[in-house]
């Protein structure tokens, strides 16, 4: 469920940031220009490692990441920044001072941990938060104790924006369209640095050069479109080499708005592409074969940006895809890996059900990141996109070639002859005969690690696609480097289970998962897993499990107070093989018991206006509308999704509209009726009427 905001806390999420969150404006060229990253040059790959600890982010670069041949890792903001009771993730962007002793590590593992990416090839970039500092009063986690939130061990209120630069009564954004206000008022109440004051400059550009000065490589700017571009300038003109000798990278949040715009800090460095992010989500989530025209789609120039799948925002808000969209999420990584374009992210970090919700910590501190536990979502050490990483070092700057389009599902290309991807966004396996540009021969295929082979011959290979999932080659002796046996983002022979679980519940009950092995809590209900109530009223949740093994589990209630209420029927059981499985089940209603009716609707909605089904059944809601279940738009205007419901069993239903105000429209005539049987795989084709 939505976390909500104690009265008084500012957070810095996506949903504000959407309003305008993050950048500079301006239009200096830089004394020296910045760094920029080669396009798709061997060893470019940043695996976004957002907000490990300093201990398993140096494990990773030595383990994983350099192996894995990873360019860079991109790491949380290393400062002192808040620490309040909750420890929300959003405390390190509400910096309390510029001490690099944070809930990540202290400032001696920090050094550790650069020292040891270092030696296994790979580049360091932290978070730079410089354009504002916390909004909340309190102690940070090196115990600084701030009572003024303009009175910080390193700035005084005449170092911040004030009246006579903002226009707005409280100094806060409130006109996300002007440009003023985006740069010189508060975002979401946390001071402005005057950032045009030498003095400002002078002060970030020494917090900056203290991390250089122990190795850190470059910097991802972040809000970057609230600091004028002027000012960014002349900061990082004001920046020391980095130890090897080179200008720091930076890359800059320029979050989508009206204004600034991302050209605008083009001089300053690369600039993080949300729109590419954006145009991934839509391929993936209607048809990928949009995606041959994704370089002319309006997304940023290759050469002034980097792209990415999610972040850690947009993951939340809900604008872009996220390890909760499951294997497509991974393809659309493997895409990105995959194209020609900008210098590619690949994000990891926690699972959560609260868009708030806190890293794992011991006291806010963020404890060792395990990525078999379920609690981490370790996307950088997946098989399949490890390969990916090693075939889009091999293929380089070799441009796409042999584009081909086989269904709305399925495309296929290559990189001139250096190595071919082709890529199945359905849901069943897709054979066809690919143009490869290969040389004729035997390869191994990246994505499961080399154990299977593609053969090209005269030109051409007949490839099976399997569902959810692609083909790539490059080199006819690859061999898997790490993460070799790992199916779904996790570390070891684990695979995903997703659990979905039809369940209303009152105001300040959740849904639980719990079962007989140790990734479900070992039958130990304080140890059962949470879904999230997004998709109300079904509850999902995504948890690792060990690979060919069979489980037993249940779901569960739990209120506020703690009281757990099981449900009535047998435990279910379920048996994993090497790939990903969904677990589709229905409060009370017995596996054994249970078949399922895909409800197709067509209607045409307005902006902001879902499709519901609602019916006389508890899978239906029981003519609850509140707990009505809302049918996915994917396919517009055509509304579907599968819901659980008892065999042999008639039941009425109808379906509704919610607007964005929760307000409730039903179609007309009288309630429709279905009867199932005792088998599966049941379907309706209805009418808005």
């Amino acid at each position: 469920m939505t976390g909500h905001r104690p009265p008084g806390v500012v957070r810095r999420t996506a949903t504000a940031a959407a309003a305008g969150a993050l950048a500079l404006a301006g239009a200096m060229a830089l004394p020296a220009a910045p760094a920029q990253a080669a396009t798709t040059a061997k060893g470019d790959v940043i695996a976004n490692l957002w907000e490990w600890n300093w201990d398993s982010v140096a494990s990773e670069c030595t383990n994983v990441l350099g192996p894995a041949g990873y360019g860079a890792v991109q790491v949380a903001p290393p400062e002192e920044s808040l620490k309040q009771s909750s420890s929300y993730w959003w405390d390190v962007y509400q910096p309390y001072s510029y001490d690099l002793n944070s809930r990540f590590g202290s400032q001696a593992k920090f050094a550790a941990m650069i020292t040891a990416c270092h030696r296994a090839g790979v580049k360091v970039y932290t978070d730079a938060v410089i354009n504002h500092t916390a909004a909340q009063t309190g102690t940070g986690y090196n115990g600084t104790t701030i009572t003024d939130k303009y009175d910080t061990p390193e700035w005084n209120r005449s170092d911040y924006h004030d009246s006579t630069d903002c226009p707005t009564s409280d100094l806060t954004i409130q006109d996300y369209s002007n440009l003023t206000q985006v740069q010189n008022c508060e975002l979401l109440g946390m001071p402005d640095l005057r950032t045009g004051s030498d003095t400002v400059r002078t002060g970030l550009a020494n917090y900056l050069n203290s991390q250089l000065a122990l190795g850190v490589d470059g910097f991802r700017v972040d809000a970057a479109k609230h600091i004028p571009e002027t000012d960014l300038a002349a900061i990082e003109s004001k920046l020391a080499n980095t130890t090897s000798g080179s200008a720091p990278y930076v890359f800059q949040e320029v979050y989508p708005g009206s204004t600034p715009q991302p050209s605008d800090y083009y001089a300053s460095g690369d600039v993080l592409d949300f729109t590419y992010a954006s145009k991934l989500k839509s391929a993936f989530q209607g048809n990928v074969s949009d995606l041959s025209s994704i370089g002319s789609s309006g997304i940023l120039p290759a050469a002034n940006s980097v792209s990415f799948v999610t972040n850690h925002d947009t993951e939340r808000n809900g604008l872009h895809l996220s390890y909760k969209d499951g294997d497509t999420y991974k393809l659309a990584n493997l895409f990105e890996l995959a194209y020609k374009w900008s210098t590619p992210t690949v994000y990891a970090s926690w699972e959560w059900t609260q868009s708030d919700q806190a890293p794992p910590n011991s006291s806010g501190f963020v404890t060792d990141t395990d990525c078999s536990g379920g609690a981490w979502y370790c996307l950088d050490r997946d098989t399949a996109v490890v390969g990916m990483v090693a075939w889009h070092n091999a293929t380089g700057t070799a441009a796409v070639s042999d584009w081909q389009t086989m269904s709305s599902n399925v495309i296929g290309f290559g990189r001139s002859g250096k190595g071919f991807f082709a890529l199945n966004n359905g849901t069943s396996a897709a054979t066809y005969t690919f143009t490869t540009g290969m040389a004729d021969g035997t390869y191994r295929n990246v994505i499961d690690g080399g154990a299977s082979t593609v053969t090209v011959s005269g030109g051409s290979a007949s490839i099976t696609v399997p569902a959810k999932s692609a083909v790539a080659f490059y080199n006819s002796s690859y061999t898997c480097t790490v993460g070799c046996s790992d199916a779904g983002g996790s570390s070891g022979d684990t695979v995903e289970a997703t659990f979905n679980e039809y369940a209303s519940t009152t105001p300040g009950t959740n849904v639980y998962v719990v079962g007989s092995i140790p990734a479900l809590g070992g039958w130990d209900t304080s140890k059962a897993v949470a879904l999230s109530s997004s998709g109300y009223p079904e509850w999902s949740g995504e948890v690792s499990v060990p690979v060919n093994t069979s489980f037993t589990f249940k779901y569960m209630k739990k209120d506020s107070s703690g009281n757990v209420t099981w449900e009535s029927n047998a435990n279910r059981s379920a048996t994993t093989t090497t790939s990903a499985l969904a677990l589709d089940n229905s409060w009370n209603v017995a596996d054994t018991d249970a078949t399922d009716v895909t409800f197709n609707e067509n209607a045409t909605t307005d902006w902001g206006t879902n499709v519901y089904v609602v019916g006389s059944i508890p899978s239906l809601g029981s003519w609850n509308t509140s707990d009505a279940v809302p049918l996915s738009s994917a396919s517009y205007p055509n509304w579907s999704r599968l819901v659980i419901v008892p065999k042999s069993t008639t039941f009425a239903y109808k379906y509704v509209k919610k607007d964005g105000s929760g307000n409730v429209t039903w179609e007309s005539g009288t309630n429709r009726s279905y009867t199932t049987g005792s088998s599966s795989g049941y379907t309706t084709s209805d009418t808005w009427k």
